[in-house]
């Protein structure tokens, strides 16, 4: 069966149209859609993570320095918390796979922090010890 020259390169251009669009979905759409749907918790997720990493580096710290039944509670609490950073990892690698750069998630991260800003400073300034 011989197909004329003007139907293979119909066939040839929806080839051609439906290669573009594909990409775009990849490259374009997809990751404005998993930034648009994920951006919130992935924000959360990363401020959360960085909180109980900074309370168990501390915990662990007081553990080495005054070893107490009550410092080694608080090190195993602070090791609980730190699975809040496997759900950070794992939508992390969630939102690699669906398209979106290594710079956009710094940046969403930095978001997160600013965004926090207030709120953390108003902490700090609550709980804060003061000489």
């Amino acid at each position: 069966m011989k197909i004329s020259k003007n139907k293979f390169l119909i066939i040839i251009n929806i080839i051609a149209s439906l290669s573009c669009i594909s990409l775009a979905v990849k490259y374009i759409a997809m990751p404005l859609y998993a930034k648009e749907i994920f951006g919130e918790e992935y924000k959360k997720l990363v401020f959360q993570c960085d909180n109980v990493m900074r309370d168990h580096l501390i915990a662990k710290h007081r553990v080495i320095n005054e070893k107490s039944e009550i410092s080694i509670k608080q090190l195993h609490s602070a090791e609980i918390g730190l699975l809040t950073c496997h759900d950070y990892d794992k939508l992390r690698k969630k939102l690699q796979m669906m398209g979106v750069s290594e710079p956009e998630l710094s940046m969403i991260g930095l978001e997160s922090i600013e965004e926090k800003a207030d709120d953390v400073r108003t902490f700090v300034d609550t709980h804060e010890i003061r000489y």
